[in-house]
Formats: C-alpha cells, structure tokens, sequence
C-alpha cells in the first residue's frame, strides 16, 4: 500500500451495511509511501497514526479530466 498526502484513506466495516470509516492523509512517515499515515478522520477531526489493515485501500482521487467536445 502506497499513499501521497492529499490522499484518503478509507476503513470498511466488518459488519454488513456498518459504516465506513474514511479521512485525509495529512503526512506521510516513509518517502516510498508506505504505512504508517497520519490522518485526519472525517467523523471527528481527530488526526492519529494509523497502520492500515486488510480492511483498508487508499483513495488517490485521481478522477479524468473530461474529454473536450469536438466542435464542426
């Protein structure tokens, strides 16, 4: 697992339709991305260092840029 600050991490549940526990990577301890990350939890704001399970992955929101119309 490998994350950028700006990313989010988000937490599944264990239990069916429990909730999902998500925040942003606010720093990042080792420079090839690996765990652990502080994070900035969006449920309560608290920022904690957090060693991320199997029950984990890692947001990058890297959405793509919409492709322009062709005009004519």
């Amino acid at each position: 697992m490998q994350a950028h600050k700006g990313d989010r991490i988000v937490v599944r549940n264990q239990h069916v339709d429990g909730p999902v526990r998500d925040g942003e990577i606010v720093a990042v301890e080792h420079q090839d991305g690996s765990p652990p990350y502080w994070v900035r939890w969006s449920d309560n704001g608290h920022q904690s260092l957090f060693f991320p399970g199997p029950d984990s992955y890692i947001d990058h929101g890297h959405v793509p840029e919409p492709a322009e119309p062709e005009i004519g």
